[in-house]
């Protein structure tokens, strides 16, 4: 599948009808926050701390995003994906002179560090042609002033009814769009004064600005304009979510927690909910999630917050982004069914617990599905718990485990992925054998790899009617989790249109169909 999210396009690459399910995916988490430069809301894949800075610019005062970044990959992140929103922020403005009017750009990406600038030529043009000119557009890093990409747009015409108008040329441009009023002659050069053969270059006659500080609305967005966490609709698949709050030792509302988790159940991925900074104890934490509201399979919550040693006077930082991280380690190097309470699954030396907690504090969070952060024996802090915050918010509690929560998830994601290509095929025997044989070689692998307590599961593939108005395949999962008491029970409905997935928390014909 496409790692490249833009513009509005998605392409989509689906598996061969042959392709056996990988087991063991690398594991990806999508953060979506505050940043000095870079696209809005425009998901893009970052797997290093230098290629995030590279696209959206050193550490920006005040977010936690850039922290957040650097924790994931640090604790052993691989692939995350940035969507970077703001409040009002607005890009820079160039004004290239064109004979007494004006061609009017403006930077694609706002903030106050993304620094652009133009320059005009006419080499290659025909003389007699008094509309056409070239346009060279540049993004420069704002430390260096090196050039980070360049754009040369030849032989573009300044009249709109051109085809080769250089607003429509504008429209792919990932560095300046061309804005009204438009140019009533051609772009005058932009030669350097000292000799007609150099470039001098037109920089932002208007600066750009960073905008105000995130509200929840920021951060959630619109499904319609595919704003906020929405932006993620581009992106065919991804297991974690985070936000990260607009302010160090800021908070999250109720409102982002909630779109949020709505959304990651849509898409079959985990929240990775920070404490709140007004949670002072273990007690506090309960009951203000109690008073929330929070209850939901598909979130994972903790407490405390991590601080620096020798720094007591800063706030305590949220540990979100390590967190994340830690869980892509665990898959990499086990699968979700492992546990996260092991030495090599700590968090880094530097960062401690803010509040110290007790065994009966532990057990009270545990209860309440909050996971705590406790100090270990070596030094490091490690999650205790390994608890989702489902608060009976499912019969019997099934998945108010984190490992079983997540295998789960991972596995039908992974067969709701790999068999998009049944939709596409004629729905006959031979193909329903075809896909039963592939998910049926998927589960076995798992089960040799310890992420099922057997392999009696079911697999069951009906290529009739899967919904009312639109022809499909229906597939049944059966299988039990490694620790989970029973079995559960997922259906997926592949359409035309995409998937979709429902469940019961237990399957009690599963003995019967084993």
């Amino acid at each position: 599948m496409s790692d490249v999210a833009g513009h509005g396009i998605t392409v989509t690459e689906l598996a061969a009808m042959d392709q056996p399910i990988a087991a063991c995916s690398e594991t990806t988490a999508a953060f979506v926050g505050r940043a000095l430069r870079g696209p809005l809301n425009n998901p893009v894949l970052v797997e290093s701390e230098a290629e995030f800075k590279r696209r959206f610019g050193a550490e920006m005062p005040g977010s936690a995003l850039s922290p957040a970044v650097r924790q994931f990959f640090q604790h052993g992140g691989r692939r995350l994906y940035i969507v970077r929103v703001a409040n009002q922020a607005r890009a820079a403005m160039l004004c290239v002179p064109a004979g007494g009017s004006a061609l009017v750009l403006r930077a694609v990406d706002p903030g106050s560090s993304e620094r652009i600038r133009a320059a005009v030529d006419f080499d290659g043009i025909d003389p007699a042609d008094e509309a056409a000119f070239n346009l060279t557009l540049q993004r420069l890093d704002p430390a260096t002033g090196l050039i980070v990409d360049q754009e040369i747009h030849a032989s573009v015409s300044y009249r709109e009814e051109d085809v080769t108008f250089v607003g429509e040329a504008l429209e792919d441009s990932s560095i300046a769009a061309l804005e009204s009023p438009y140019p009533t002659h051609r772009p005058d050069a932009t030669t350097h004064p000292d000799s007609r053969y150099a470039l001098a270059w037109v920089d932002a006659a208007e600066q750009g600005n960073d905008g105000m500080a995130l509200s929840d609305y920021d951060l959630v967005g619109s499904e319609t304009r595919s704003t906020g966490i929405f932006a993620l609709d581009d992106v065919p698949h991804f297991d974690l979510l985070y936000l990260p709050s607009s302010s160090l030792g800021g908070d999250c509302g109720p409102a982002a927690v909630l779109a949020a988790d709505r959304y990651c159940r849509r898409r079959g991925a985990m929240l990775i909910m920070d404490p709140l900074s007004s949670w002072s104890d273990a007690r506090t934490a309960v009951d203000s999630v109690r008073k929330l509201g929070y209850a939901s399979p598909n979130i994972l919550a903790y407490f405390p917050r991590l601080r620096a040693p020798g720094r007591r006077s800063v706030a305590p930082v949220a540990a979100g982004g390590a967190i994340a991280g830690l869980l892509c380690k665990v898959d990499r190097q086990g699968g979700p069914w492992h546990t996260l309470d092991e030495d090599r699954f700590g968090l880094a030396r530097t960062l401690r617990p803010a509040t110290r907690l007790d065994d009966d504090e532990t057990r009270l969070l545990t209860r309440a599905g909050i996971n705590a952060l406790l100090t270990g024996a070596a030094g490091r802090t490690r999650i205790e718990g390994e608890t989702t915050l489902d608060r009976g918010s499912e019969l019997k509690r099934i998945f108010v485990s984190l490992p079983v929560r997540r295998t789960c998830l991972k596995i039908v994601n992974s067969v709701s992925l790999a068999t998009r290509w049944a939709v596409f095929e004629r729905p006959d025997a031979k193909m329903t054998r075809q896909l039963r044989a592939q998910i049926r070689a998927f589960l076995y692998g798992l089960a040799e790899l310890g992420a099922l307590e057997d392999d009696r599961f079911v697999v069951e593939c009906d290529a009739g009617h899967a919904d009312r108005d639109e022809s499909g395949i229906t597939i049944t999962l059966v299988f039990r989790p490694t620790g989970s008491p029973m079995s559960v029970s997922f259906t997926i409905h592949q359409l035309a249109s995409g998937s979709r997935v429902s469940s019961t928390a237990f399957a009690p014909v599963a003995e019967h169909c084993a």
